[in-house]
This record gives structure tokens, sequence and C-alpha cells, in this order.
């Protein structure tokens, strides 16, 4: 039973593990073209990714929301009215990202000029997010659809789907950007393209589905309202998450550019580490919901022993690799000793707190998949009471330099996460998130 349970989350986290990791690859594809274009539409592109970025992320509770949703359906048998439920996710991704497209589009001038950049780049950036928009209903409908899949016990497909995405993705972009003379706009160009044609691979794997259990294509509009309805939950829980990583880089800029740079290095560590991470939280969503599904509260409890154990110690693996390279991995990102120096503190107290990192992530994707949304949304709130008075103590001090950043990741990565194991580790003792059915 023990080995059977280890394959099955294998089975879902190692694929998830790849399509995570094909997301990134897009933008560092772009910049790695434009960078050689030149420092204004390098510029003007980090302006439009953290504009994307952005949006993208609030949006991210479409591929949440549906894994639940669906894989219930698909645990109880019901696996017409799974494919369904997913394909309604996927209207509604199609109407939101229809709206943010064309609102983003009319804005974009507005929004780059919030930045403050010179004429050069602010017209690079406009041009580069302006296209950019358009991709935007295609993104969103990739969230629903791999949620779709996910909750079918299938992180296979989207790992293909990435990866020929991710592919399609440089050849367009180096044909548009140096083949036809486009430049930063050809960038924009190729990516919408690339992510218009993973919509038509998932349209027609789902399509196929949808024939094979009967499922309704039409948006149904009660179905569709339900998943908006179930959906504001889970993007208040992403937007306190986005509070707390930005609270956090506004008082690493008010430490000082030199810390704010080494901030930048250890955040981009954590961020790494948390793919992994990640793959281990969907392979516990999809197992939750399905358990739940088949009202197997015995199964839910074991999935639940087993990712949480393996979060646990693949945190510690990896906090013991970080802190044995911590003296060396700043010299990775810069070649100024003086950061390096500033951030090995820093880097110590993230290789400490990776077990309890690892630990939230997957309690966190437990219940993402119980679909308990209200709760993650309130006890995301709940967790900025101890975490945003951490922060302003630490401006008031007054702490810089190396000091100051090793104070700032144990905000984070100490008062932050600990509240965050708090309220999560309290609901999963309970009772009150077992809800079992379809």
């Amino acid at each position: 039973m023990a080995a059977t349970l280890n394959r099955q989350i294998l089975a879902l986290a190692v694929p998830a593990l790849g399509a995570l990791i094909a997301e990134p690859l897009f933008l560092i594809v772009d910049a790695a073209l434009i960078g050689h274009l030149g420092v204004v539409p390098l510029a003007a592109l980090g302006i439009a990714s953290a504009v994307l970025q952005t949006i993208v992320g609030l949006m991210v509770f479409l591929a949440y929301s549906t894994t639940p949703a669906v894989a219930r359906r698909f645990g109880a048998g019901q696996h017409g009215s799974a494919v369904s439920a997913g394909i309604d996710g996927m209207w509604l991704a199609l109407g939101l990202g229809a709206v943010l497209a064309v609102a983003g589009y009319l804005l974009t001038p507005g929004i780059v000029s919030l930045f403050g950049p010179t004429a050069e780049v602010a017209a690079d950036a406009e041009a580069y997010l302006g296209i950019s928009m358009w991709g935007l209903p295609a993104m969103l409908i990739v969230f629903a659809a791999t949620g779709l899949l996910r909750g079918m016990q299938n992180t296979l497909t989207p790992l293909w789907i990435a990866g020929i995405g991710f592919a399609a993705n440089a050849l367009l972009n180096l044909l548009f950007i140096y083949g036809f003379g486009w430049g930063i706009a050809g960038s924009a160009t190729g990516t919408v393209l690339a992510q218009w044609g993973m919509v038509a691979a998932y349209a027609i794997v789902i399509a196929r589905l949808a024939r094979r259990h009967s499922a309704a294509i039409r948006p149904r509009r009660d179905s569709v309202t339900g998943a908006a309805r179930s959906g504001v939950w889970m993007l208040l829980r992403t937007v306190s998450l986005r509070a707390a990583l930005l609270a956090t880089v506004a008082v690493a800029t008010a430490l000082g550019t030199p810390e704010l740079a080494a901030w930048q290095i250890a955040f981009t560590i954590f961020s790494t580490a948390a793919f992994a991470l990640d793959a281990l939280a969907i392979a516990a969503q999809a197992l939750i919901g399905k358990a739940l599904g088949e009202g197997d509260a015995a199964l839910v409890r074991r999935v639940l022993g087993r990712t949480a154990a393996w979060g646990v110690w693949f945190g510690v693996i990896v906090g013991l690799g970080i802190g044995a390279a911590s003296g060396v991995i700043g010299l990775v990102f810069t070649s100024d000793p003086t950061i390096a120096a500033l951030v090995q503190p820093a880097l110590i107290v993230l290789a400490i707190a990776q077990p309890v990192c690892g630990l939230v992530f997957v309690l966190d994707g437990v219940l993402i998949g119980a679909g308990d949304g209200k709760y993650l949304a309130l006890a995301g709130l709940a967790n900025l009471v101890p975490f945003v008075p951490s922060l302003l103590l630490l401006v008031w001090v007054g702490a810089a330099g190396a000091p100051g950043l090793a104070w700032l990741a144990v905000a984070f990565f100490g008062v932050y996460m600990l509240a965050r194991l708090v309220t999560l580790g309290w609901r999963v003792r309970g009772t009150a998130w077992l809800t079992a059915g379809a």
C-alpha cells in the first residue's frame, strides 16, 4: 500500500515539476534573445514582465480551483461531470482573459508610465506589453485546462504541451526578432502565438476527453458562475501571498540598493527550491480531491501524512545544500564579493527554514485539493497580522547591511512561514475540511 501511494505521488509530481519549470523558461528565452538587442529593450522587458507576471500570478487560481472540482467528480466515478466542470473553468478563463486583454491593451501606456521609464524604454515596453496582452486569454485557458487534467490524475500531458510550447516559443522568437527584424515586438508576437498554440493542443486533448465521457462542451451558466464564486476565495488567498512578497521587497528596498540586490539572490534560491515543493503540492491536490470524491477519509489521511513527510525531508535535504553552499552562492549571481558576503547570513536563515517551507507548501496543496478555499483566504489574511508588524519593527530599528538582511529573512522565512504553518497545521488536524463526495 505504501509503495503504491509513493508511486502515485511520484507519477503526478515528477511531470508536474517539468511543466512548472517550462513557464519560467519562457521568460528566460525572452530575456536572452532580447538582451542581445541592447540595454533599452532589456530594461523594457523588465517592466513588461513585472506587469505580466503580476497578472498571471493572480490568475493562477483558475488552475487551483479547477483541480479539486474535477478531482472530486473523478474520484466519485462521475467522469463526464468531471470533464464538464473543467471545461466550464476554461470558459471562465476565456471570459476573464478577454476582459483583461482589452483592458490591459487600452491601459498599457498608463501602466508603463507608472514605472517612470525614459522615452525609449517606455516605447519598447508599451510595444511588448501591448502585444502580450492578447496572449492573456490563452495563458488563463492553459491554467484551467492544466487544472482539468491534473484533476483527472494526468500531469504528463501538461508536461508535453508545456515542452512543445517552450520549443515553439524559442523558435518563433528567434525568427521574428532576428529573421524578420521585428525586435522586441517580435518576441512578444512569438510568445503570444506559442501560447495560443498550447491552447489548440489542449483543445484537441480535452475534446477527445469530452467525447469519450459524453461531457458538455458548451458553457453552462450555473456551473461557470459557481466556478467563479469558488475562484474568488482562491484569488484572495493569492492576493495575500503577493502582498507579503511585495511588502518584503519594499522593506529590502528601504534597507538600501546592495541589500535589495542581495535579497533578490536569496529569493531566487527560495523560488527555485519552491518548484519541487509545488510539484509535491500539485500531487497532493489531485490525490486529495480524488480520495474525497471516493469518500475514502482514510486514504486522505495517508496522502496527507505521506506528502507532508516528503515535504519535510525534501526541505531538510535542500536546506543542507543551501547552507553548505551559502558562502559561494552569491558569487554565482554577482562578481561583487561585498554582495556575496551580504547575502550569506540570509541564505543560512533560508536553509534553516526549508523544512518548514516544505511542510507549508504541501499542506497548502492538501487544503486546495480539498476545496477549502474560503479558509485559505481567511488564513492568508491572518498570516499577515504577525508578519507586517515584524517588518515595521525592522524598519523602525533601522537595521542595515548583513544583519538587516538576515533579520528580513527571519521575518519572511521565520515569522510569515511559521504563521502559515500554524494556520494550515491547525486546519488539517481537524475534520472540517474533510468534506467527502463529488
